[in-house]
């Protein structure tokens, strides 16, 4: 049965109340939501409306999170809810991220567990809509899943305050988190959201023990500009040369109609990349190009092959290049 569970993080203004889990800080009224539509002032309290509210569950390969130096090859269960932080007009998954009437079915997080492990799933996936607005349910699910010896990971557009996310990582395994443009103006406008608080939450998972990968879907019209992509690419480098990024195509979906992504632009932008990052891959093109495959930064000899979601791993012991013994940051 549907659960009303009280939010974490908010605070009390008379008969309103302040959400923090996320830095759009809504300021919430009787009987109204926060911009992520699910987070609801119900008597004076802040409750999530989603707790448990299952609109997808697939065993997926963890390369279509993607993560590409997390267990490579595996499977990993993996379960959505309704409802998002952002309103990007393009989304690929607008169905259950901007209608929060989809239906959906309760599973309890001791479900959730058990059919992880019924399956044989390295783990839970919290992706499809955004997971952070999910926060109570994911908190819940990933502690059980952790004393199982379960991998916990998180699909995410990175848009939560540091305090919830600091405690969500000490649960958390891996994240793919979006970086979605390099420019305010855009986050902005097309968003509805900022783009430094994503920034912060990327360079605070970067310095934490939680694997991370980045992926930067590549819109016709809205980022497909070689300075944009060098600007991601030069801030990257920055922080980690490491972090794998993950460039995708972009295809019109939802109230965005623009052609889909040059694939001739993504592939400069992958060899301009590669002079600076160590691992760069480009999704969402023709199955079995290069540009999925994953090379050491050393040797150059090709580790791990993929064509679509099917993973060759050819030369790899224990996270490290076979040939030449150099660290690919690769967990096993």
């Amino acid at each position: 049965m549907k659960e009303l569970v009280e939010a974490r993080y908010y605070d009390f203004e008379g008969k309103r109340v302040r959400c923090r889990l996320c830095p759009h800080m809504c300021g919430v009224n009787e009987g109204k939501a926060g911009i992520c539509g699910i987070r609801k002032n119900i008597g004076g309290k802040l409750y999530t409306t989603i707790y448990g509210e299952v609109t997808s569950i697939a065993m997926d390969p963890i390369e279509k999170k993607p993560l590409y130096h997390f267990y490579p090859g595996s499977g990993i269960l993996s379960i959505g809810t309704k409802g998002c932080n952002f309103a990007c007009p393009y989304c690929q998954n607008w169905r259950i991220s901007q209608e929060t009437d989809v239906p959906s079915e309760y599973y309890s997080p001791e479900y959730i567990v058990r059919a992880a492990i019924q399956n044989k799933s390295i783990g839970i996936a919290y992706t499809y809509s955004e997971p952070l607005i999910w926060f109570e349910y994911v908190m819940d699910c990933a502690r059980l899943a952790k004393k199982e010896g379960l991998k916990n990971v998180l699909v995410t557009n990175g848009y939560v305050n540091r305090e919830p996310l600091t405690e969500l990582l000490e649960l958390i395994d891996a994240m793919n988190i979006d970086l979605k443009s390099f420019r305010d103006e855009t986050y902005k406008k097309e968003q509805k959201g900022r783009l430094a608080p994503v920034l912060d939450t990327i360079t605070t998972v970067a310095h934490a023990r939680c694997h991370v990968e980045l992926t930067t879907l590549v819109v016709t019209g809205m980022n497909d500009d070689m300075q944009e992509m060098t600007d991601i690419i030069d801030w990257i480098a920055a922080l980690d040369r490491a972090i794998p990024w993950h460039i995708s195509r972009y295809h019109p979906s939802y109230n965005y109609d623009a052609p889909s992504t040059d694939i001739q632009f993504m592939y400069r932008v992958y060899e301009k990349a590669i002079q600076k990052l160590d691992y760069v891959y480009c999704g969402n093109i023709a199955s079995g190009h290069e540009t999925s495959d994953t090379k050491c930064p050393s040797c150059r000899a090709t580790v791990i092959a993929r064509s679509g979601y099917a993973v060759e791993i050819r030369n790899l012991n224990n996270g490290k290049c076979g040939s030449c013994g150099y660290d690919l940051a690769v967990r096993q």
